[in-house]
């Protein structure tokens, strides 16, 4: 076991311009309407990929079938939570104190009380910009794309941050 070095991280998550930040909310205003079933594509997918963190579900951890995962509650009430942490994240990106904090919070909570592997936030985002690129292709340009993965990263920095403020032990990521 290792642990997190500060030094893998940059000083910090690169800014977004005011275009950028525009970018980002027109396009989630398009996928917010539709959360919830948005929500549950990218978990379904992200759990069919990579059943190793599916560990961390009581309720669907041992659930093959992507239909049977989309009926289950647990799945669909964190499809809305992750859909709803991303939501203030994008609604507050003029407030980078507010966006620390959210994702702090985030980041402290899956690391202390469900004790989740730093690198599932950055495999869930690379899943998160597929299905949004599939499911919303006359929004999610390349352009647009690029604009979202740099919000991603700015994500997973703040995420990673707060495991490393927790004392977060890093275990091998061959789990996956």
């Amino acid at each position: 076991m290792e642990r997190v070095q500060c030094e893998d991280r940059p000083e910090r998550a690169e800014p977004l311009s005011d275009a950028e930040r525009e970018i980002i909310q027109d396009t989630w205003g398009h996928v917010y309407k539709n959360c919830e079933d948005v929500g549950v594509s990218v978990l379904i997918r992200f759990f069919v990929n990579f059943p190793s963190a599916k560990q961390y579900f009581s309720q669907f951890q041992d659930m093959e079938d992507p239909e049977e995962m989309e009926r289950s509650s647990q799945l669909r009430h964190h499809a809305r939570r992750v859909m709803n942490a991303i939501n203030t994240v994008v609604e507050n990106l003029h407030d980078p104190e507010k966006v620390s904090s959210v994702l702090a919070l985030v980041g402290k909570a899956h690391a202390i009380k469900h004790k989740v592997e730093p690198m599932y936030f950055k495999i869930l985002s690379g899943v998160m910009l597929e299905v949004l690129s599939e499911d919303f292709p006359e929004f999610f340009t390349a352009e647009v794309q690029m604009v979202w993965t740099k919000l991603m990263g700015a994500v997973y920095w703040h995420v990673t941050g707060a495991y490393t403020e927790v004392g977060w032990l890093q275990v091998s990521s061959s789990a996956v």
